[in-house]
């Protein structure tokens, strides 16, 4: 499996989770890795992964095995 790269902008550290939003329910999903190609989720390295933030009164939802380490 090909190594994936961080989504934001000039970071070039491995991507760790995957992170999707669901505006209509304002939720952001962290979660492992996800498939490449959807386009409507952003891959993030741990740092960008733990400085994850959200509009005031959105939920956001971590997978369990992310914060195990």
């Amino acid at each position: 499996m090909q190594e994936r790269q961080c989504s934001k902008v000039s970071c070039a550290r491995e991507a760790v989770a995957t992170l999707t939003y669901d505006y209509a329910d304002q939720m952001a999903a962290v979660g492992p890795l996800g498939r490449a190609g959807d386009p409507h989720a952003h891959d993030l390295c741990q740092v960008h992964t733990e400085r994850l933030s959200v509009p005031k009164g959105w939920l956001v939802v971590r997978h369990e095995t992310l914060r195990a380490s």
